[in-house]
Formats: C-alpha cells, sequence, structure tokens
C-alpha cells in the first residue's frame, strides 16, 4: 500500500472522508457495545509532543489501545529532538521502529519535514498552521447532530488561528460556507492556507453579521499557545467577539455550537452557551477518539471492506 500522510485536511478528497465517517460510525458503534476490534495488534504508534494536550493524548493513546494496539509517548523534552538533534535524521530512525506517528508541534514545516523523512505514515496531531484531527472529529459530530454538511454555513467567530484555516480547507472540500469574524488586523491570508481559489468562505466585520442564519456557529480560545506575549492586546482586540446567548440567537434555531477546548468561559464563548441546550462541545471531544481510530486503520490497513 502507498505511503500516505495526513498533514492538513485537504490532503484527502470527500469520497475518502465519507469512508472515514462510515467506519468512524461502526467502530464508534462496536466500541459502545463493547464488542473487541482488534485491527492493529502489534502495531504501535509513537506520539510526539511539542505542546502540551489532554484530548490528543488521551484520543490517541486510548483509540490505538483499543484497536489492539500499542502507543509510546515522546515528549520531546525528553528525547534528542529536545537537544537539537535534526527533524530529518529524527524521522529516519524512529519511523524504522514503530509503525505510525503523530505529532503536535509548533511550526508546520517541522512536521512536512519529518514526513518527508517517515517510513511510516505521519498525522498531525496540530501545528500552529493547522488542527485536522479535531475538524474531521467536528464535522463527525455535525453529521451524527443535522446530517450533510455540505450547502450549510459554519461562522467561525474569532482568531483566525489553525482551527480556523482547516475550517476553510474543509469548506472546499465538502462544498459548505464559512463566515469568519475577526478583528482588524487579524484577516484570513488566503495563499498561507492552501484553499484551491473557490468562493466557500466570506470575512465579516461584526460576528452578529457572522452568525446570521448560520448552522453551525464555533470559536477557539483568543490566545493560543505560543501567543502568551500578545495575551492583553489580544483580550482587547477580541472584547466583542464573545459567542453569547445573544448571537447564538441570531443563528437558526437549531444551530448547533462547537469549541475544540479548552475554553474560557466569560471570553471567547459565555458559559450560557458552552454549557447550553445548543453546545456539542462534548460529543466533539469524544469523537476525535473515534474518527482517529478511523483514521490510523486506514492509514496503516487502507478501506476495509467488511468489520
Amino acid at each position: 500500500m502507498q505511503l500516505k500522510h495526513f498533514l492538513q485536511f485537504n490532503d484527502f478528497c470527500r469520497e475518502e472522508y465519507e469512508y472515514l465517517f462510515e467506519r468512524s460510525r461502526w467502530i464508534k458503534q462496536t466500541f459502545k457495545q463493547y464488542h473487541q476490534y482488534w485491527p492493529l495488534v502489534d502495531r504501535t504508534l509513537a506520539m510526539i509532543f511539542d505542546k502540551s494536550s489532554t484530548r490528543t493524548r488521551l484520543s490517541f493513546e486510548a483509540g490505538m489501545n483499543q484497536l489492539g494496539g500499542t502507543s509510546i509517548y515522546l515528549p520531546t523534552r525528553d528525547t534528542q529532538l529536545g537537544r537539537g538533534e535534526p527533524v530529518e535524521d529524527a524521522a529516519r530512525v524512529i519511523s524504522r521502529m514503530v509503525d505510525i506517528i503523530m505529532i503536535r508541534t509548533y511550526e508546520h514545516d517541522i512536521l512536512q519535514r519529518f514526513a518527508e523523512n517517515s517510513r511510516v505514515p505521519v498525522i498531525n496531531g496540530l501545528t500552529d498552521e493547522y488542527h485536522p484531527c479535531q475538524i474531521m472529529g467536528d464535522i463527525f459530530t455535525f453529521i451524527e447532530h443535522r446530517g450533510a454538511i455540505a450547502g450549510k454555513t459554519v461562522a467561525w467567530i474569532g482568531d483566525v488561528n489553525n482551527m480556523c484555516n482547516t475550517w476553510l480547507q474543509a469548506a472546499e472540500v465538502f462544498d459548505f460556507k464559512v463566515h469568519v469574524s475577526a478583528p482588524p488586523g487579524y484577516e484570513i491570508v488566503s495563499e498561507q492556507i492552501g484553499l484551491s481559489g473557490t468562493n466557500n468562505y466570506e470575512m465579516f466585520s461584526s460576528p452578529h453579521e457572522a452568525v446570521k442564519n448560520a448552522d453551525l456557529v464555533t470559536t477557539d480560545v483568543w490566545i493560543s499557545m505560543g501567543f502568551e506575549a500578545e495575551t492583553e492586546k489580544r483580550k482587547t482586540d477580541f472584547a466583542d467577539f464573545c459567542v453569547d446567548t445573544e448571537m447564538m440567537a441570531l443563528a437558526k434555531r437549531n444551530a448547533l455550537f462547537m469549541h475544540c477546548l479548552p475554553a474560557h468561559r466569560g471570553e471567547e464563548v459565555a458559559a450560557e452557551v458552552i454549557d447550553g441546550p445548543q453546545s456539542v462541545v462534548w460529543d466533539e471531544a469524544e469523537n476525535r477518539l473515534h474518527t482517529q481510530k478511523a483514521l490510523m486503520e486506514y492509514l496503516l490497513l487502507g478501506k476495509i471492506k467488511k468489520a
């Protein structure tokens, strides 16, 4: 089978995601029914972390275990990568000892260089530019609750960060609209996101205009890891971009709310929204587990015809 990586959302086509979502449904159902499914016995996942994590580490580690395999946690501070070993050298060694690798790091270039020198599939667990595993889980969650996302409208409110970038890539793959609202100075730079030039997004200066008639409203923290020095400035710049009940009332009556977590209640989202009836954030978090199991199965075994 040809070596395949998952570094950004548009690495896969729509047909591949439809297959992955079908596998995710089956894998999730099988797990919920306490039926053992171990397709990755004797396979090992290496998890390389430059950034701290809860959901990414837990979902990959538990997921690999539930598929019958094992995982190894490798924080860079405890490896030679943390002492200046070239990324290329680390990739050549680590990929000879494990079957699949997940990396959570800062610059996307680090991930790409690692993948270029790896003998096994590499998964982007998060970079400053993209977060494809999260958006895969988010879209699967939307499908579970509302059906197909094609033709729908997603309102992204707040920082144009790795989550926003990945939603924009996903909109091209699945043909839905993204309404993006961010303060001046935080606009989209489309050529840096790898968009194909389609018209799947629109910028709004007013977050209230962006959420009008949206099927999904979503946001993220204003200060991502690596941007802590900008904390006070960003809190001022984003002060009018909190997703509250007034803002949600402008979306469709059955609109969902999502957040990749961790969340800061009272900053990017009001407690009444994230803890309210339209919120599906806990389903999002759980579905990272099942969609990533389908992803690892696909990267290692290809398409499964049965079971």
